[in-house]
């Protein structure tokens, strides 16, 4: 009998060392909310950080707009990866960020483009013609790469006109845009580069790079938020994989995206 008591109490102490252990090592899943045009960028840096660390995430993927207005009303993310400054600043002043933790982690880089292989020239000429049936941007009023495009187009002198025209389609976000025009139901659009540059380096279709004078930087900062604070271990692998995104590695994937990384906080 003072055995089988012995035995027991071993058991038990044993399972509540594993569950002990488990509990240690098994980190819960990290929210992010990404802007659009970082996502496939941000999935493969997770991918990364998963073979390296024992961490998860849950990633959701919108306009900076949406996602923001997402976060005022109480979303459960950790981070938050907006594809401007404008936001996170906005909401490290609302107190629902943690202003120590805001960086630029990219600087973004719109593209006219299309899959057609003759419809943009170097000089972009099709916006002047306007020889298309609709061209697709992401709403400037919520997408930073919407408004780019704005910005490009009114530089241009085409932007009144196209609208006239009844010529843009305004797209929720630089994701939707993109997915526009690849499938082919708008012909052309502005997207980012990150979305239309292949492993290799490459651009299927054709595409115009708009001057840097044409349009205010695109500046995308993320911050980790506010309601990572509520678990000290989320909070701890929310900061540790922000540094991590800082190093070499992860700078040489973003810039592999088409971004520039000026990594300034």
């Amino acid at each position: 009998m003072g055995l089988l008591t012995k035995a027991t109490n071993y058991l038990s102490l044993s399972s509540l060392a594993l569950m002990f252990s488990s509990a240690i090592f098994a980190a819960e899943p990290l929210r992010i909310a990404v802007a659009a045009n970082f996502n496939g960028s941000l999935q493969q840096l997770t991918a990364m950080y998963q073979q390296q660390h024992n961490q998860t995430f849950l990633i959701s993927a919108g306009s900076s707009g949406a996602l923001y207005a997402q976060i005022q009303q109480a979303a459960p993310f950790h981070l938050f990866f907006s594809a401007d400054a404008q936001r996170p600043t906005q909401l490290v002043a609302e107190q629902l960020a943690l202003a120590d933790s805001q960086y630029t982690y990219a600087v973004g880089v719109p593209v006219l483009w299309s899959t057609d292989k003759q419809l943009i020239d170097e000089q972009a000429s099709v916006l002047k013609t306007a020889s298309f049936k609709h061209l697709s941007i992401a709403e400037p009023r919520n997408a930073p790469y919407g408004a780019a495009a704005q910005q490009i187009m009114q530089n241009l002198g085409v932007w009144q006109k196209l609208n006239e025209k009844k010529k843009l389609v305004r797209a929720q976000s630089i994701g939707q845009a993109y997915s526009q025009v690849a499938s082919g139901a708008a012909p052309l659009g502005f997207v980012a580069l990150a979305q239309i540059i292949n492993a290799d380096g490459s651009i299927t279709g054709s595409y115009w790079q708009a001057p840097t004078t044409m349009y205010e930087p695109i500046v995308q900062q993320a911050v980790i938020l506010k309601h990572a604070e509520q678990d000290p271990q989320v909070l701890i692998a929310a900061r540790k994989f922000m540094h991590w995104l800082q190093t070499p590695d992860a700078i040489a994937v973003i810039q592999a995206a088409g971004y520039h990384v000026e990594n300034t906080r």
